[in-house]
């Protein structure tokens, strides 16, 4: 099969889920298959170095690809790439920028492209179509062009559709597939919690629940934290870890002193990948109650399932594409993410009931083991790409 491009504005060392995703692609798509084609980010040598697939690096900051002339040098180079290395199948981590070479490559040399979306992506476009004639165009005809439209979960594919019918593509339902998204269960696994690591990170004494997330609004950081004040007198050995950054931490840091809970939370903003596992193992229970707050949105929830990969039960908020990633009363269990007392009830049966954390544990990690991981992810992927790819002949050089 003929190599697959991946261009996408965001990727390793930039932060962020979609980020994320491009590099676990990356990493996981056999190596020679892929070539990426991003940005350039201080520290990227180091970071593409790990990775088994080439990474080209436009001879620009990535922050510059988003204007009109970081777009046009990046279409010319994905030309001068397509020409050299013949691809069959161009991935497009978000539509904007990346589908904008793709589409110059697919009117010139025909390659087709498939364009991934995300959640809080398209409410924004969704917002900016109703505002802006020349957005609404643009959208139409990225859109229209594309082979394929990638959702991560069933709520971001319903989403797509109602989009795609305000630009008047309803006929494009056909084109919209969903690929839930993974992890990788040998890197996050159950084992033994690490002394080392309590003590690093101050996580001795006490049980523990976990939220690895952004520092923003929407993740609902804030809402744990009102559960775990409403569950202090009762549970006075609870403890909440919270590993991330954002902007949002002076104002949930500001929250817990409010709440008089500031000596039961930790601010984990400089965990390490390999540390990471070790947190998830420190943890008693996982949760992740993000909520809808404008644009923002949880498509998926790649955190959720490296609790589940690491044997943890999981409380998550009933909302987005949060159901696809967590199986109510299987794996985890979801709860309105808009009420810390729903939030402090699901807690506190868990908590109370350690075989049946024990129970959603297991089966958390088994559908990992079996489905949620970037293994199946990228066949997924692969075997997409392979219907739209022609055996043709090389393009010629010019």
């Amino acid at each position: 099969m003929r190599r697959s491009f991946l261009l996408t504005y965001d990727f390793p060392p930039m932060g962020g889920g979609i980020a994320r995703l491009m590099g676990e692609l990356t990493r996981h798509f056999p190596a020679g298959s892929l070539l990426v084609s991003t940005g350039t980010m201080t520290g990227s040598a180091a970071t593409d170095a790990t990775f088994p697939n080439p990474i080209d690096r436009i001879s620009i900051p990535a922050r510059r690809l988003r204007t009109l002339r970081g777009l046009l040098f990046w279409s010319r180079r994905v030309m001068t790439l397509a020409r050299e290395h013949d691809p069959g199948f161009v991935w497009c981590g978000q539509l904007r920028p990346a589908a904008y070479p793709a589409k110059w490559l697919n009117e010139r040399l025909r390659v087709p492209y498939g364009i991934l979306v995300h959640g809080g992506d398209l409410l924004g476009l969704q917002h900016k179509i109703h505002q802006s004639r020349v957005k609404r165009s643009t959208a139409k005809s990225l859109l229209s062009s594309a082979a394929v439209i990638i959702a991560n979960s069933k709520w971001t594919r319903d989403l797509c559709h109602v989009v795609l019918g305000e630009l008047g593509l309803d006929d494009h339902e056909g084109r919209v597939r969903i690929i839930p998204l993974g992890t990788d269960p040998a890197q996050f696994r159950p084992a033994p919690a690490s002394d080392a690591i309590r003590r690093r990170y101050g996580l001795d004494g006490g049980r523990w629940i976990l939220t690895v997330a952004r520092l923003v609004p929407h993740k609902g950081v804030d809402i744990t934290l009102q559960a775990l004040a409403g569950l202090a007198q009762g549970h006075p050995d609870l403890r909440y870890a919270v590993v991330g950054r954002g902007d949002h931490q002076d104002a949930l840091e500001s929250l817990a002193r409010e709440l008089r809970i500031e000596d039961r939370v930790r601010f984990l903003t400089d965990v390490s990948d390999a540390d990471l596992p070790a947190i998830y193992n420190a943890a008693d229970l996982y949760v992740g109650v993000s909520r809808q707050d404008g644009i923002d949105v949880e498509g998926f929830g790649i955190s959720l399932l490296e609790a589940s990969a690491s044997g943890l039960a999981v409380v998550a908020g009933r909302s987005g594409g949060i159901p696809d990633a967590v199986r109510d009363g299987e794996t985890g269990v979801l709860v309105d993410s808009e009420n810390h007392r729903a939030v402090a009830t699901a807690i506190t049966v868990l908590l109370a009931d350690p075989a049946r954390r024990v129970s959603l544990g297991e089966q958390g990690r088994r559908a990992v083991v079996e489905h949620y991981n970037w293994d199946r992810v990228v066949a997924d992927f692969m075997a997409i790409a392979a219907e739209f790819t022609a055996p043709g002949a090389a393009p010629a050089r010019r």
